[in-house]
């Protein structure tokens, strides 16, 4: 009966936990497509990296090029570039190509149109890469190119901790709305163990069904609003652990789900 319990605490908490975990994931995706988020983050990336912070210099000239942006090569050279039209992915090697002629003007050579930039951080790192390049072609667009994989690098680091605190705010949002407390859920499981009984399969997205299975599962508002006593604040550190659960993944949750049914199932 003991085992019998505690596999059904861990499927009824790993299920609740990866479904809302899923539908975060969901509604974040939802939300960076439709403010941009990531074009918009590459873009304030590139602006600092080439220190056009106004975006009306080389970075502008640089989105302009059609290897970066094909839909944003008709603009006029001062028209306002729209979000729908900036990208969210630049190839390395495109970007350093868009980027040489973007610098390139009428000094006749390369070394003399990097001394011609107006801005002196970008000529330095210019200059700096071509000389290491020892004045080849392709040696200085392979710098360039790693120059500009390793500030996406930092971008990478900035935009994943960034998701992760949208991830957590979202997931706060959702337990509270719909009052998924974790310690109310365990106390729950733990005395009527067979609530957890209708789950036999792990969900492979969002349908119906598996929203329906949710709803089984010990969460929702009895009274509303809540007393503020010493019970809210415990139901307040139960949603504090249920939106923190989120951070780690619908996949991690699903895994302990599979191998609890799994368990379950060889009884």
């Amino acid at each position: 009966m003991f085992g019998s319990t505690v596999l059904e605490v861990a499927i009824g908490l790993a299920f609740c936990y990866g479904t809302l975990a899923l539908v975060v994931t969901t509604l974040q995706e939802a939300l960076a497509a439709a403010f941009h988020l990531r074009a918009g983050m590459l873009q304030d990336a590139v602006k600092r990296m080439l220190n056009d912070p106004r975006f009306d210099a080389t970075a502008r000239a640089l989105y302009a090029h059609p290897l970066v942006n094909p839909r944003a090569g008709a603009l006029d050279p001062g028209a306002r570039l729209p979000a729908r039209l900036r990208p969210s992915y630049i190839e390395p090697a495109n970007f350093a190509i868009a980027l040489l002629d973007a610098i390139r003007g009428g000094q006749g050579s390369l070394e003399a149109d990097i001394a011609a930039v107006l801005d002196p951080q970008l000529r330095r790192t210019l200059q700096t890469l071509y000389q290491q390049a020892g004045g080849d072609l392709q040696r200085f667009q392979a710098a360039l190119a790693g120059w500009f994989e390793t500030a996406m690098e930092r971008l990478s680091g900035v935009y994943k901790r960034r998701q992760l605190l949208i991830s957590f705010l979202v997931s706060l949002l959702l337990t509270i709305l719909f009052n998924i407390d974790s310690i109310h859920l365990f106390q729950t499981l733990w005395q009527h163990p067979a609530m957890a009984a209708h789950i036999t399969a792990v969900p492979d997205g969002l349908d119906a069904d598996v929203m329906a299975q949710l709803w089984v599962l010990p969460i929702g508002w009895q009274a509303f609003p809540p007393v503020l006593d010493a019970g809210f604040a415990l139901q307040a550190s139960g949603w504090l652990v249920t939106a923190s659960t989120t951070l780690f993944g619908a996949p991690f949750w699903f895994d302990i789900l599979q191998r609890a049914i799994n368990l379950r199932c060889t009884g």
